[in-house]
């Protein structure tokens, strides 16, 4: 087990670093008199410099801020790295052994062989670089050319070009004295029957780096058609690379993402690049790995995630893969303390193409467009369900039930009760007691599925339930039936044609008019035996009691003039009820939608709506 470093060590390494070199590592130093010197606070914006060192002393202070320690409380507070960390990295630096209590750290052995990793891939950052430059690489720079990026900026992020070839870089490390163990650790090299051969071979390089600044690692992009490799090939998992513990531009990102409490978590490393040129130096991006707790821990740390505020904003594609990554970060949404959001960008654009595209103020507007990740989730849950039915709307909201219940703050989840609740066209209350209950009970695993997959309840329910007979709904659509069992022959031609797709609210009044329809299509619409038992015999078999209760069921009419008005006043009504169903599946739709990006089809469901308003008006003139 590791112990604790030995007190008298910890004084011994303080002692030994000078606190002037380190911090000018960070900021620029100007000389405030004897002993002292001064610069901008690396711990908050400002305009004239505040922050004293004092290396006499072995202290900084900043009288803008309040900020003021030692070396060690500076590197910490810089690299975001723990006390024990920190102590190592400054010994190492002056050359000095640490001693442990209880225990022992990390052997002279170990650190020797991480230092010569780092080292080795700070020589082939420096390779790849160089290499940038070269005639060869003239697919690179077109690569960075046409995504709006130029030579300054691939300095800025350390970009290189690895040279076709198979030993170019083995050789390079080699020569700089670096063993086959070594070369092999760094993961830089793939082995095959006549040993060890590059791994990165014509391709542009993005150097990987932890939080301290040092290269860890690799992103390749491939350039060359005769490259049979993947898209993207990062270093494989190392020593030093860890991909479910690494943000790519982490290094750049930090200062800024602890000043101003802002994490923003792009895609890509060209997204990361078009992001920080464009102005939002708190972009990262994870590399070739959802964003998952090891992430989380780097980002609580940074943001000082301790219930004090601070956001993390993510954006994606609106793609399948874009809206899977939503929902995995969603689920990990619990663990922050920070607000966390999502942006998506016009016409499903990354951020490296809308700024080469729109600009950098593109990529800024982008942010101030972001609305809450549990927000996305829901909707791009409920895309999984055929909202076009009143089944696969309530199987939607069961599905959002308990994400909605899992919202941390608790006045939020009446308002996106309601909220789903126009969405789906159902009632609020209906909404908020599912929320209820699903807040009640642990929540059951999401299930991917078709638009119009079946239902697949757990609870056994009776197949068809009886309707409600306190529901006026519930006396319409059985009085409707009456007419259509009893006189058919009333019935016209264009009433049957609506008739063939008019719901009703009650499953067994539907799987009846079933009946009725099939039994029109079979046989004359005449009243008496056969007409009847066509009906029994496509109906289902739970609804031929009530069949025979509707062929006997007196109708209120005593001349034959009556029966017809009744009869086309009672259909109008189930057609009125249809259209008012109809309308609230389109309003639903229209809430769904969003005005300024789907303009085209928000104006067409308005004038649907419309329409079917009219033809509402149409049926309550006509009774």
């Amino acid at each position: 087990m590791a112990g604790l470093i030995r007190r008298e060590d910890i004084d011994e390494v303080r002692s030994r670093t000078d606190i002037r070199e380190i911090v000018e590592g960070y900021v620029t130093l100007k000389s405030a008199g004897i002993g002292s010197y001064k610069g901008l606070c690396p711990f908050h914006d400002e305009r004239t410099p505040s922050f004293h060192v004092r290396p006499q002393m072995g202290t900084y202070h900043c009288f803008g801020c309040g900020e003021s320690g030692d070396v060690i409380a500076f590197v910490m507070a810089m690299d975001h790295t723990g006390f024990s960390e920190t102590v190592e990295r400054l010994a190492a630096r002056v050359g000095y052994e640490l001693h442990y209590e209880q225990g022992s750290g990390p052997s002279r052995e170990e650190k020797g062989r991480r230092q010569r990793l780092i080292d080795a891939h700070k020589i082939a950052q420096e390779f790849f670089e160089r290499a940038l430059y070269t005639k060869d690489a003239a697919e690179a720079q077109k690569f960075l050319g046409g995504r709006g990026f130029d030579g300054a900026a691939a300095q800025r992020f350390g970009v290189g070009f690895a040279p076709q070839g198979w030993s170019h870089l083995l050789k390079h490390l080699r020569d700089r004295g670096f063993s086959e163990e070594e070369l092999k650790a760094t993961g830089m090299f793939s082995e095959g029957r006549r040993g060890l051969y590059d791994r990165f071979r014509g391709r542009l390089m993005w150097p990987i780096r932890n939080i301290a600044g040092e290269t860890i690692g690799f992103g390749a992009r491939k350039l060359f058609e005769d490259d049979q490799g993947p898209k993207y090939l990062n270093t494989p998992e190392t020593q030093l690379y860890r991909k479910s513990q690494v943000l790519y531009g982490i290094d750049l990102a930090k200062r800024k993402i602890a000043q101003g409490k802002q994490l923003v978590v792009v895609e890509g490393y060209t997204d990361v690049m078009a992001a920080h040129l464009a102005g939002i130096e708190t972009a990262v991006a994870t590399c070739g790995t959802a964003f998952g707790a090891e992430h989380i821990k780097i980002v609580r740390r940074l943001l000082g995630d301790d219930g004090s505020g601070g956001e993390v904003i993510f954006t994606f594609d609106g793609d399948a893969a874009g809206q899977k990554a939503a929902l995995h970060a969603f689920q990990e949404d619990q663990r922050f303390t920070a607000q966390t959001y999502v942006c998506v960008a016009p016409d499903g654009m990354d951020p490296c193409d809308l700024r080469l595209r729109r600009g950098d103020k593109a990529v800024r507007d982008l942010l101030q467009a972001k609305r809450p990740l549990f927000e996305f989730a829901i909707q791009v849950t409920l895309k999984d369900y055929d909202l076009d039915s009143l089944e696969g709307r309530v199987r939607g909201m069961r599905a959002v039930a308990p994400m909605i219940a899992s919202i941390r703050d608790h006045a939020l989840r009446p308002a996106y009760a309601r909220r789903v609740a126009g969405w789906l066209g159902l009632d609020p209350l209906e909404v908020e007691r599912a929320v209820a209950t699903a807040g009640a009970t642990p929540p059951p695993q999401r299930q991917e599925r078709p638009a119009q997959a079946p239902a697949d309840d757990d609870a056994p329910r009776p197949e068809i339930e009886a309707p409600d007979p306190r529901d006026p709904a519930a006396r319409m659509e059985r009085e409707a039936l009456e007419v259509l069992v009893q006189t058919p022959h009333l019935i016209e031609d264009s009433q049957w044609t609506v008739l063939a797709s008019t719901r009703t609210r009650y499953r067994m009044h539907h799987e009846l008019l079933a009946g009725v329809l099939a039994a029109h299509a079979r046989v004359p619409a005449r009243p008496g035996a056969e007409w009847v038992n066509t009906i029994r015999a496509h109906a289902h078999e739970a609804t031929h009691g009530l069949l025979a209760q509707l062929t006997v069921a007196p109708l209120p009419a005593s001349t034959p003039e009556q029966l017809t008005r009744y009869a086309a006043a009672i259909l109008n009504r189930l057609l009125g009820q249809e259209l008012v169903a109809q309308k609230a599946d389109k309003m639903a739709e229209l809430n769904r939608l969003d005005p300024a990006t789907d303009r085209d089809a928000w104006q067409s469901v308005q004038q649907e709506l419309m329409r079917l308003e009219m033809r509402r008006r149409e049926l309550f003139e006509a009774r």
